[in-house]
């Protein structure tokens, strides 16, 4: 059974929210054990506030890099099909030949850093030509004063926003926008069990 995907609690746990809606959609809710879900939000939450309070600032690049490396050694100890990499830099882009894009096509899905007023986390779920298919955490009932941003409500287990991809590849941070090659990052996860072969997908079939 698929559950839909949620908001987050706080101002601050977009990172650890966006992680666990990705299990969500990856995986049946009957698939999904409490160590996967306790984890998750054991090595989430890592940076501290002004004041000191840890949690404050959210999670981390180095949070977000551990967590994929730790998912990727429960799914080779046969915990959960699940499979991911560690994207930076550059390398978060959507080229035609890049990860992120194939990655889309291909039935994974992207935990992604942009801008939103500050630094936040999203899950990206699909690509479709140039639009993009997002899970936005941070819940608002207002429409963005940029009409290309599409708010979505009834599809509630995919995504609740359709952005352009020219909006993520922005170097300034405007919303959505990737922000400077040098700070960007990604985490893409698999299941591999439905994960899809290049011969399955349309972009290498033209």
């Amino acid at each position: 059974m698929k559950n839909p995907l949620h908001y987050q609690l706080s101002e601050y746990d977009c990172g650890p929210t966006s992680m666990l809606n990705a299990m969500s959609y990856l995986f049946e809710r009957e698939e999904l054990s409490p160590e996967l879900i306790r984890n998750i939000m054991l090595y989430s939450l890592d940076c501290y506030g002004k004041d000191g309070v840890s949690g404050k600032s959210g999670t981390s690049c180095m949070a977000m890099m551990f967590l994929c490396n730790w998912l990727n050694g429960f799914g080779t100890a046969g915990h959960l099909p699940i499979s991911g990499s560690f994207l930076s830099g550059a390398a978060v882009n959507f080229g035609q030949n890049g990860q992120l894009r194939d990655a889309l096509c291909r039935g994974g899905v992207a935990i992604v850093r942009v801008d939103l007023e500050g630094w936040h986390y999203i899950l990206l779920t699909g690509i479709r030509e140039e639009d993009v298919y997002v899970f936005d955490p941070y819940y608002r009932e207002e429409a963005f004063c940029r009409k290309e941003i599409k708010m979505i409500a009834d599809h509630p287990t995919k995504y609740n926003r359709i952005v352009p991809v020219s909006f993520f590849e922005r170097e300034e941070l405007e919303f959505y926008s990737f922000g400077p090659k040098e700070t960007r990052e990604a985490v893409i996860l698999f299941n591999e069990k439905k994960k899809l072969t290049a011969e399955q997908t349309i972009e290498y079939i033209i």
